[in-house]
């Protein structure tokens, strides 16, 4: 594998959660695998004061309880922490961005001034970090490369997204930026590319003619837990389907690329999404359903309601679920409805997408009914990545009755294959100038479009149900009402990607 160039990694917000699971562990992981440039640092910054030898403990701890046992080797570990400092500074003072820029240049001459930024904060202060970057020359090419990774979400509603877009456009050029989707980084979605492009049984039937509807689902069995305070100013809009959904859904439906080329991959997406049928505000109601999880014994256990847990307000009417019917205005898919949901507090962890293909033209067999259908391709995301196909065959014996059954791949049966992790990949190609599974400007703008009368429909309705539903269970029954043309209804997927069924364990 390709290593990138020298260069430095500068994370703002490392005394936070986000860095100390996911980010250190994943730049260890690659440390581990060789993929990490010959000289190479990180500088975390925040307002906490702490030494380096604090940071570097906390950051080991992290190591160890959320990287793969197969990278942990100790003496790997004491190296890789060695390439750890931090610095204290108050990010809103624009002082502050000139002592760290003597401290990037008296620490870089290993790393030939190239440094990436990570912004690991609420997307408030994303244009005013760029903005004082900018002010002492930090985004400045001449010397060395300079790239800036923004966190989501890419603000909170088109307005702030158009404006965050122009802040973060006014220092830095579209190509030094790297919008991430942790979600476009899994090993599935890219594999996604690959099964339909590369195999010519997929992608003559991947259109209106052979495909009844798509379905996508992200689903978490976890609720609020201590980010409350986030969520309650979020919800699962913005926090879910309007970033990582719709993502999916470019990746989905988009044409065949002219190449493998970042570019020419992101403005097939971004073609999906300026194609998406606008949502008129009178038809939210009828293609859009919100919930909100209430009280339940789960396994014998008391779970609470969401306005029940810390930090929220006691009558919220933030939404935990979202499901939503929608149709793409172009040729290949005119006519075809897309169902997306998402939600906490559901049966299972999963998230995956379903293509339902049509029945065949002529009833033969009783057990394979035009309204059900017997053909079904699942790309499971995570977990238990993998592909399974659902398709009729006859039971043994006298007549002619059909049983569904599965024809799956699991990448787990790759047992000599390393499985990166979605920062792990998006960190490598963010370090090699590659921005393939980074959102565009454009498809953040075109994304905030589409959802916007919906925000504005639930801002100026107060009145309107946000429907509750039992925590363990698959959201509001009203649900069920989005497909209403096909009787075979959402599929109930569980932690194993071939089984199926309305209870799976959480």
């Amino acid at each position: 594998m390709e290593k990138p160039v020298n260069q430095t990694i500068v994370i703002f917000g490392a005394s936070g959660d986000l860095t100390y699971r996911k980010l250190i562990p994943a730049l260890y992981a690659l440390y581990n695998q060789q993929m990490l440039p010959d000289r190479f640092g990180v500088i975390g910054i925040g307002r906490t004061v702490m030494t380096n030898e604090v940071f570097r403990e906390k950051m080991a701890d992290g190591i160890r309880k959320f990287s793969e046992s197969i990278h942990l080797e100790e003496h790997q570990i004491a190296e890789f922490l060695g390439m750890l400092s931090y610095h204290s500074m108050n990010i809103t003072d624009p002082e502050e961005y000139v002592r760290l820029k003597t401290l990037l240049e008296n620490s870089s001459e290993s790393t030939d001034k190239n440094y990436l930024f990570y912004l690991s904060l609420v997307p408030s202060v994303f244009g005013l970090i760029a903005k004082n970057l900018a002010k002492v020359g930090l985004n400045d090419t001449a010397d060395g490369l300079k790239r800036l990774i923004i966190e989501k979400p890419f603000g909170y509603d088109l307005e702030s997204g158009l404006a965050l877009n122009k802040d973060l456009h006014d220092a830095f050029s579209e190509d030094q930026l790297y919008r991430i989707d942790h979600y476009l980084g899994k090993e599935t979605i890219q594999n996604l590319l690959v099964m339909r492009f590369s195999n010519g049984m997929f992608e003559p039937l991947w259109n209106r003619n052979y495909i009844h509807h798509i379905e996508i689902t992200s689903a978490e069995s976890i609720g609020v837990e201590d980010r409350g305070g986030y969520y309650e100013s979020s919800g699962a809009l913005r926090d879910m389907l309007q970033n990582h959904l719709l993502q999916m859904v470019g990746f989905t439906a988009m044409e065949p690329p002219t190449s493998m080329d970042a570019d020419a991959i992101r403005n097939e997406t971004f073609k999906v999404l300026q194609s998406l049928r606008p949502i008129r505000e009178e038809d939210v109601i009828h293609q859009v359903v919100r919930g909100q999880y209430t009280a339940s014994h789960v396994r014998g256990q008391s779970i609470p309601g969401y306005r029940e847990e810390d930090h929220i307000d006691p009558d919220s009417r933030t939404e935990t679920f979202v499901a939503m019917k929608f149709y793409i205005d172009n040729w290949r898919w005119g006519g075809v409805p897309f169902y997306i949901r998402t939600g906490k507090r559901l049966p299972t962890r999963v998230t995956e997408i379903v293509a339902h293909f049509k029945p065949a033209p002529q009833v033969l067999f009783k057990d394979c009914q035009p309204d059900t259908g017997c053909n079904k391709l699942i790309i499971r995301i995570q977990p238990d990545e993998g592909i399974l196909i659902k398709f009729g065959m006859k039971q043994p014996g006298a007549g002619f009755n059909v049983k569904n059954v599965n024809m799956d791949f699991h990448y787990s049966e790759l047992s000599d294959v390393h499985l990166p992790s979605a920062y792990e990949r998006l960190l490598y190609d963010a370090m090699m100038g590659d921005s393939t599974l980074y959102t565009r400007a454009d498809a953040v703008e075109a994304a905030w479009r589409f959802v916007a009368p919906i925000q504005k429909v639930w801002a100026s309705n107060p009145d309107l149900i946000v429907y509750g539903y039992p925590a363990g269970t698959w959201g509001p029954e009203h649900v069920d009402d989005l497909i209403e043309d096909y009787t075979g209804g959402w599929r109930y997927p569980c932690k194993n990607l071939s089984d199926d069924g309305l209870y799976c364990e959480l």
